[in-house]
């Protein structure tokens, strides 16, 4: 008897979005698929196929078909839902697109696009008046009327996407593949142009699975990130992929956060970057204690964000992703190694490397690479740009970009983007562990850490922070505080206090406009304040 070889390949039946949807709908129709809160009924199962249906239906009278790219410049919201799956209903490519966009990267994008067709809210298209709009030729726009923005493209208004059949499915020029691109996601451009992320229907569905491991059908994911991003669709992902329900919130708010999460009966959050911080720095109240929430992902796991799940009483783990992976390696629930991210998941291969590929010993700090047993796991690469994906690509393996290092027992733990870290008088230097210290300072919102030249024509660290509402950051007490939480060379000489940080419309931290700025003339220096940070003697 010859052994038959094992599927590496989901069926399509099992990820392709508008099989899950005919099933979910054929099977549970009353169920709730999504809340909304925002003048919106809840839909159910039976809803979202009937919407979707139509819109897809009114796209394939626009012109859109198979494999064709479609833009998407929304906020979050029953829109942005209606649209994603009816452009995947039809076979279809879903680009969102950063609502901050404009100028020479809104340009960049829409060129990089390929996209005849774009949705967006009415007070955006102004901005298209204002570049070349490339390839683009159709423009829907929602809330409003709007003006055509150039003679090249016209603009319909948002009626156009009702008026498709709500009940007859569209033709398909050939069955969807599990293999197919369903998405294009633009990276953050924190190094350069923006890049567009090819992602198929298997990396988003093995995302949703893998990444919220002890969810099932009964509960709710709260959708507060930008579904321009890949933590902001996990939600729907998972949703698609389990049958389970989804709570959209147009953004994160601080102050209302509890409330939300109560209000819609969210059972698990993504926590990325400072929204933990945010939170813990709120006083404990009803919605927090009362809160549905069971269960949080923590991006990254700190001290701080761990001491948030336990005060409102969630279970939380870790995950280290990207938006061209598919969370490769994560924790187990309430993890018992602080600040890790977690073990590689089965059937992913991790190696810790110096810049030839050459693997580092465990303890050392270098690039993280990962390849994947199953295929079309990790982005197939970048569109429109050989060169970026030969790079990420080389040797066989995905390089991340990422610093991290491995301990004896396979942990991993992030220490920096390899272009962030920071060598300062022979002393290898995480600007991400010197950022989470800095913000544990409870005047402190959010920081960024970056070297700066000084006058000695060496690195110095800088951090700039922002203060936390209502609060002021004396950079002489942030610094008495730091020196008791972080090594010498670690602690900052520099401390600028700034409104805001400026960023990428993916709001990651521009470091390299931190770097080029310098220490400004407003730059708090411990040196010219006479304060000397120097190692301590160990007897």
């Amino acid at each position: 008897m010859t052994d038959q070889p094992t599927r590496r390949i989901p069926a399509p039946e099992d990820c392709v979005f508008r099989h899950l949807l005919d099933a979910h709908a054929a099977a549970t129709p009353d169920a709730t698929f999504a809340v909304f809160g925002m003048d919106e009924p809840d839909w159910t199962w039976a809803d979202a196929r009937r919407k979707t249906l139509e819109t897809a239906n009114a796209l394939r009278d626009l012109g859109v078909r198979q494999g064709d790219h479609v833009l998407c410049w929304l906020e979050n919201g029953p829109a942005l839902v209606r649209l994603w799956l009816a452009i995947n209903h039809l076979g279809a490519v879903f680009v969102p697109m950063n609502t901050a966009y404009k100028g020479g990267l809104l340009e960049h994008v829409l060129h990089l696009a390929d996209a005849e067709v774009l949705v967006c809210h009415a007070g955006l298209v102004p901005r298209l008046a204002d570049v070349d709009t490339g390839p683009l030729r159709t423009v829907v726009a929602l809330d409003a009327p709007a003006e055509a923005p150039n003679a090249a493209v016209r603009v319909l208004p948002e009626s156009t996407l009702t008026a498709g059949s709500p009940t007859e499915a569209p033709p398909l020029d050939r069955p969807i593949q599990p293999w197919d691109v369903q998405a294009i996601l633009f990276t953050s451009g924190t190094t350069g142009p923006s890049k567009a992320v090819l992602a198929s229907y298997v990396q988003i569905n093995t995302l949703a699975r893998v990444s919220i491991p002890t969810a099932d059908a009964s509960d709710r994911g709260l959708a507060h990130s930008p579904m321009f991003h890949i933590t902001g669709m996990s939600k729907i992902a998972w949703a698609m992929a389990m049958g389970g329900s989804l709570a959209v919130l147009e953004r994160f708010r601080t102050e209302t956060f509890w409330a939300d999460a109560r209000r819609t009966g969210a059972t698990f959050v993504v926590m990325m970057g400072t929204v933990a911080t945010f939170l813990s720095k709120l006083p404990r109240g009803e919605d927090e204690i009362e809160t549905p929430l069971r269960l949080a992902l923590l991006a990254p796991s700190n001290a701080e964000s761990e001491a948030l799940c336990r005060r409102a009483g969630l279970a939380y783990y870790s995950v280290f992703n990207m938006s061209e992976t598919a969370s490769p390696i994560i924790t187990e629930i309430n993890p018992d190694v602080p600040g890790a991210c977690g073990r590689t998941r089965p059937g992913i291969e991790a190696r810790i490397v110096d810049e030839h590929d050459e693997e580092l010993p465990h303890g050392q700090v270098g690039e993280l690479i990962l390849r994947s047993d199953d295929p079309w796991v990790f982005c197939s690469g970048y569109y429109k740009n050989p060169e970026a994906t030969a790079a990420a690509w080389r040797n066989g393996w995905f390089h991340t970009g990422d610093a991290l290092r491995r301990d004896a027992a396979g942990n991993f733990f992030y220490v920096d983007r390899i272009k962030d870290a920071i060598r300062r008088r022979g002393e290898n230097i995480s600007s991400f562990e010197v950022e989470i210290e800095v913000q544990a300072h409870p005047t402190v919102a959010e920081c960024a850490a970056v070297a700066v030249a000084s006058e000695h024509g060496e690195d110095e660290v800088l951090v700039a922070v922002v203060p936390a509402p209502g609060a002021v950051v004396d950079p002489a007490e942030l610094l008495a505080f730091a020196r008791e939480r972080m090594p010498h060379y670690m602690v900052p000489r520099f401390i600028r206090v700034m409104e805001a940080l400026p960023k990428t419309p993916t709001l990651k931290v521009q470091k390299a406009q931190l770097r080029l700025e310098g220490a400004t003339p407003d730059a708090w220096d411990r040196e010219a304040a006479g304060v000397s940070v120097k190692r301590e003697a160990v007897r």
